[in-house]
């Protein structure tokens, strides 16, 4: 997952997840600073998707 993309229009993204998953909440889309790979992992957990899941997911948003 391309990071300086993700940082860009994350916004976008997050709210395009939104719709996909109406159980993500804005806690769990927060996006930090080096800790991308916790935000992942809560996003793992809550959707029971690989990591290759999500990867793809986003990056076709």
């Amino acid at each position: 997952m391309n990071t300086t993309g993700l940082k860009g229009n994350w916004n976008e993204q997050k709210g395009k997840l939104k719709q996909q998953f109406a159980q993500l909440t804005d806690d769990d889309l927060l996006y930090v600073e080096g800790a991308k790979d916790e935000m992942l992992g809560k996003l793992q957990i809550k959707l029971g998707k690989s990591k290759d899941e999500l990867h793809k997911i986003i990056a076709e948003l």
